[in-house]
């Protein structure tokens, strides 16, 4: 009944929603950065022309190219997701299926929505079932029959649910059956069929089970079944074909040669022999520090009947300990004995898996998801991993990377202070970047040699930030707390980390540590593990300035118990607020002197996402909880305008997903951006309504927002899709004032006049060709008129618009008939406008009214077009 409740609440959202669209002139730009990637988690190549392939990312949608992979096209843009689990394509007709939701189960994996259908290369998507099935594993389509499909369902990854195993329909997704479930905690991982004989299959099961404190990714129900009808019945490999079956059996995965050969890849999580046992104190050295078996081959040549482990030594470095993010291996079709183990280096063995070389060279990132190999050339692979897209020709001697899409994970992102500003974030596995903030993605970067953006450090990159009086130190860093003070003249670096004492409990630190400058004083650094720490010296020595504001220390193999986001008042020094991962929220009025607890009236044990002070009003505040972690997709965002003795549920007409952040505007108090796991949301009433603010950027996790103050541009940071950048100056104007008058024309910047427009700089370039955009706001559905006219009063521009509303906007490329043209120089016979190469006329230097006019009012705005010796 629950779940019933939750459906229709959803339903009642998204129609609320659709009510209000004000802002589908106000289009996002892409700003990269491309180079870095993000993490690939499938592929689908046409074997008969393998230039041709789609590329799934695990949070970045799908991309389609058929030209080798030197460019890509998105092709699922408009489908109601991006996390994807795997793709197939039936390359005869063009079917394309999706199963959305990764399945390497790490913290950033998110849920999908079920099997998704398109039959048009990706312009429309259907939803053709298992929307409950979370994360989707793989998908077969029988080559002479593409409505016989077979999907392997991994299931919820927080929680229990009955929807996962084996599914097949035959009737091309209209109805669905269950031919394999084991248990409501273990799900299919992997399926592997013989290419000479489809209706043999085997198929993988893992017994797994996330926490966010814990994360169990082993079990007795982990094991590999056969099919020999193509998925509808299953038999389990029993223990005594060789095959381990015990506790410790994780992440498994499957590839067949033949109907009687094929091998699998276990992540046997048993304990080596003469292992300690003794946990790593550190949380990043516990990922490194191996204690487990890892990796093990095993083969069958018998119709899986038997299996024998290939590999006599230990395959070391291959999982390190955290086999549940690959498990990946790969037969070449024309050769048993190639294999290819997608691990974190990309593992070739030429014996049939008794012994292994890496063939990750120069230019190959780490962390290998999937692998390709042309069965009609074995030297040609192509490999997805963490980075994006690689390709060798030469079985993996040298390597191109094909990284021209921005598909980064962010996880943050931050702004300076100069004239032409820099943007900065950190990326899931591919470090933190700095450029700028009008990159617009493209390859001419490869003439010069140097990228726009620039590598500021390694792993998985967290928060920044910048002290604004030089723009020049960055403080930043990697998971778990590994942070660095960075001056980007001298190229020095500090480790400023606070370390605990020989006698204390070592620290815990989140996954993305939060850290502050003081916007008091800038040499004032705040730091936050379960304590806070404070440095008043940019991070040399440490202070606690807080008992631990977390519930303690959670059992289990991930750091739990940690502050999560900090913030401190911009009216006050030392007004601070916290929140921590198991859901509480505490203020401070005097620098940590003494502590209130402030969320106990708020939903209990949801990880708090966000902290947020308002800049205009001192006592309130803002909070976002998150329950991804507890498969718990509601929309959490609270304001309390008395330092959280009170709490208003800001989205009670809004459930979009869980939430990552939200973002009082600077300009306008009544503005509020909010991102979730599905997109980005704007209220322009303080919260109590919400429309869909993402024209340009697919349905995406958005994790971190931010604001450059003096050029009013909203930056987004998306968790698949990289940067996006939108001006929010007009928006910001509007007010209560705006709305009651129902009608607004927005100022327009100094246009510098050009004899060049609409000529070309050399015979084979492009013209160069002005435009000015005149944005205007109508409150309701009624026809409007906008007019230009020079200042004798001769109109050179009278378009008439449609019934909308909300902010909209006119494009304008100055140019005139040759009636106005004549009318203009008639009046001022000190002014000769000359026909430009495009043959267009346009304005000549001078200034005009703007007058728009809806519902018999009026609203004016001047255009001034001024020679660059008048320019300022």
């Amino acid at each position: 009944m629950k779940k019933v409740i939750f459906l229709i609440s959803l339903l009642y959202s998204f129609i609320s929603l659709s009510q209000e669209k004000n802002f589908q002139s106000v289009v996002f730009q892409n700003i990269g950065p491309t180079i870095m990637s993000g993490r690939v988690v499938d592929l689908a190549v046409n074997n008969q022309n393998p230039s041709e392939f789609y590329a799934a990312y695990a949070s970045g949608g799908l991309w389609y190219t058929n030209n080798n992979g030197i460019s890509f096209e998105p092709v699922m843009d408009t489908a109601p997701t991006q996390n994807i689990g795997c793709v197939a394509v039936d390359w005869n007709s063009g079917l394309i299926l999706v199963g959305t939701g990764e399945v390497n189960s790490s913290r950033s994996s998110y849920a999908g929505i079920g099997v998704l259908k398109s039959t048009d290369k990706g312009k429309n998507w259907t939803n053709i079932g298992l929307p409950d099935s979370h994360h989707i594993s793989k998908i077969w389509i029988n080559p002479t029959d593409n409505n016989e499909i077979v999907v392997g369902v991994l299931g919820h990854l927080y929680s229990k649910n009955e929807e996962r195993g084996v599914f097949k329909t035959t009737n091309g997704g209209k109805s669905w059956t269950k031919t394999l479930y084991i248990n409501d905690e273990t799900g299919i991982v992997d399926i592997s069929f013989a290419p000479n004989n489809p209706k043999i299959m085997f198929a993988s099961a893992w017994e797994r089970e996330r926490k966010a404190n814990n994360f169990k990714g082993n079990g007795i129900h982990s094991g590999i079944y056969k099919s020999e009808d193509a998925g509808t019945t299953w038999t389990k490999i029993n223990a005594n074909s060789g095959f381990p079956s015990n506790i410790g059996i994780g992440r498994i995965g499957l590839t067949s040669f033949n109907e009687n050969i094929a091998y699998a890849i276990v992540d046997n999580q048993n304990l080596r022999p003469n292992a300690s046992n003794e946990k790593p104190k550190d949380a990043n050295a516990a990922l490194f520090e191996v204690e487990v078996i890892g990796a093990e081959i095993y083969k069958t040549t018998d119709f899986g009947k038997t299996w024998k482990k290939t590999n006599d030594t230990f395959i070391d470095d291959a999982f390190y300990s955290y086999g549940y993010y690959f498990a990946d291996i790969t037969v070449d079709e024309s050769n048993e004995n190639r294999l290819y183990i997608s691990a974190v280096p990309l593992l070739f063995s030429n014996d049939g898996g008794i012994s292994f070389e890496s063939i990750s060279k120069d230019n190959v990132h780490a962390d290998h998801h999937v692998c390709w190999v042309n069965p009609k050339n074995s030297n040609h692979i192509i490999n997805g991993n963490d980075g994006g897209v690689n390709i060798t020709f030469d079985n993996g001697k040298h390597w191109v990377k094909c990284n021209n899409q921005a598909v980064g994970q962010f996880y943050s992102v931050n702004v300076d202070d100069k004239e032409n500003y820099e943007v900065y974030g950190g990326l899931q596995d591919n470090g933190v970047w700095a450029g700028p903030n009008n990159y617009e993605p493209s390859v001419e970067w490869l003439q010069d040699g140097k990228y726009p953006y620039e590598f500021l450090s390694g792993g998985d990159g967290m928060q920044v930030q910048i002290d604004s009086r030089t723009n020049n130190l960055v403080y930043t860093g990697y998971q778990f707390g590994n942070y660095t003070k960075i001056n980007r003249i001298s190229g020095e670096r500090n480790y400023i980390t606070p370390q605990a004492d020989k006698k204390e409990v070592p620290y815990r630190f989140n996954w993305q540590t939060p850290i502050l400058l003081s916007s008091h004083n800038q040499d004032v650094v705040y730091f936050a593990g379960q304590y806070v720490f404070r440095s008043m010296n940019q991070g040399k020595n440490w202070e606690k300035i807080s008992t631990d504001l977390t519930n303690g220390k959670a059992e289990g193999n991930v750091p739990f118990g940690t502050i999560t986001s900090i913030a401190e008042s911009k009216f006050k020094f030392g007004k601070l607020i916290v929140g921590t991962d198991d859901g509480n929220v505490y203020v401070t009025k005097d620098s940590g002197e003494n502590w209130v607890k402030i969320s106990s009236s708020l939903p209990q044990n949801l990880w708090v996402s966000r902290v947020r002070f308002s800049t205009f009003s001192t006592n309130r505040i803002y909070i976002t909880l998150n329950g991804y972690r507890n498969d718990n997709f509601t929309t959490y965002a609270y304001v309390s305008e008395d330092l959280g003795v009170n709490w208003k549920l800001l989205t009670a007409n809004l459930n979009q997903n869980a939430a990552n952040v939200i973002l009082e505007d600077s300009e306008n108090e009544n503005i509020l951006y909010l991102g979730t796991d599905t997109g980005l949301y704007i209220s322009l009433d303080k919260g109590i309504n919400w429309q869909d603010f993402s024209i340009g950027i697919p349905s995406v996790a958005v994790h971190d927002l931010v604001i450059q103050k003096r050029e009013k541009d909203l930056i987004v940071a998306t968790h698949g899709r990289s940067l996006y950048k939108v001006n929010v100056a007009n928006i910001q104007q509007i007010n209560e004032k705006t709305i009651a008058n129902g009608v607004a024309l927005f100022p327009i910047k100094n246009i510098p006049f050009s004899k060049n427009w609409g000529n070309k700089r050399f015979a084979w370039g492009t013209e160069n060709t002005p435009n000015v955009s005149i944005w205007y706001y109508i409150k309701e559905l009624s026809n409007t008129g906008l007019t230009i006219k020079n200042k004798d009063g001769i109109v050179v521009f009278n378009r008439p618009a449609k019934s909308e509303k909300g902010m909209l906007k006119v494009d304008f490329d100055l140019s005139i008939d040759e009636k106005t043209k004549m009318a203009i120089e008639k009046k001022d016979g000190k002014i000769k406008i000359n026909q430009s190469g495009n043959k267009k006329y346009y304005l000549p230097a001078g200034k005009y009214t703007i007058e728009l006019e809806n519902n018999g009012k009026k609203e004016a705005q001047f255009l001034e077009i001024i020679e660059k010796n008048q320019m300022r």
